[in-house]
């Protein structure tokens, strides 16, 4: 089983292809698997990393009382210099985004591009996102010690359909299956993402600061909380684009992982590895690893 220490855990991953590096960060309450698709698409012509992020998956959880997007963003540092990753392009999705924005910004000459899909910037833009992401997140974490984060998840996204209409989850059996094949994540670890969630707007980032070509992605039936910030993330990084996922809701990858890996590959072509060409091992990808 690949693993990297990152910091106090034992971080696993996995790496498929050859040629520049793309380096895959996944959601709350998520593992890996989550960007299978889009490794399998792009393996022919990118070096491509998912891994479990502190808490989640085959990673698992640790000693430590809280966790934060500062953390979860130190533990991604440590995991590219554990590997030799040099300049790849960072790829987050939700609260994948959230650790990537952190990276990025503390850190934006050491990437080639940045790709941050279905994601929110630390702002609370309106009183009801501050009700949604601080106090209605929050207190989910009671009803889960109780009933366990599925059914609690469920009932939220019955919830979520209600308020702002159908297709805000997307196909929610897409995460259902991916949840069901993965470990389970436990109760106390649960609660210690979600705080990380919920404290991200205590984050000083400044969005400015990322300079390198980012691809904004966001499903067309997107929570409007993660609607609001797609206009602001587009106007305060300095190199973005913005492109809708049609018919897709939270989890785009997931719910029309053609066209967004397909937006994906254009985009590097375009504007991140223009004259790289496919299929060849980048000479900043990584240090070579014994039976990876």
């Amino acid at each position: 089983m690949p693993t990297a220490l990152t910091n106090d855990v034992e971080t696993y991953y996995e790496r498929r292809g050859s040629g520049p590096p793309l380096v895959f960060v996944h959601g709350a309450i998520l593992d890996h698997t989550q960007w299978t698709a889009q490794m399998d698409a792009l393996g022919d012509d990118y070096t491509t990393f998912a891994y479990d992020v502190r808490g989640h998956g085959r990673t698992g959880g640790s000693d430590r009382e809280r966790y934060s997007m500062e953390l979860f963003a130190d533990d991604l540092d440590a995991f590219l210099t554990a590997l030799g990753i040099e300049r790849p392009v960072i790829c987050g999705l939700s609260m994948g985004g959230c650790i990537a924005q952190v990276y990025t910004a503390r850190h934006p000459d050491r990437i080639a591009g940045l790709v941050l899909a279905d994601t929110f910037t630390p702002e609370l833009l309106s009183r009801g996102e501050w009700l949604q992401r601080s106090v209605m997140l929050q207190a989910t974490v009671l009803p889960v010690r109780l009933l366990g984060y599925e059914r609690v998840e469920k009932a939220m996204v019955w919830l979520q359909e209600r308020l702002s209409g159908e297709g805000v989850s997307g196909d929610y059996g897409n995460v259902e299956r991916l949840r069901e094949a993965g470990p389970k994540m436990e109760t106390e670890e649960f609660a210690k993402v979600i705080r990380a969630v919920v404290t991200f707007h205590e984050t000083d980032l400044d969005l400015s600061a990322i300079t390198a070509p980012t691809l904004v992605l966001y499903g067309e039936h997107e929570p409007p909380f993660i609607r609001r910030h797609v206009p602001k993330l587009h106007a305060e990084l300095p190199n973005a684009t913005v492109q809708e996922v049609p018919g897709a809701g939270h989890a785009s990858n997931l719910d029309d992982p053609e066209f967004f890996t397909g937006a994906m590959r254009e985009f590097f072509t375009r504007a991140v590895f223009p004259s790289a060409e496919s299929g060849g091992e980048s000479e900043s990808v990584t240090r070579s690893e014994d039976g990876n």
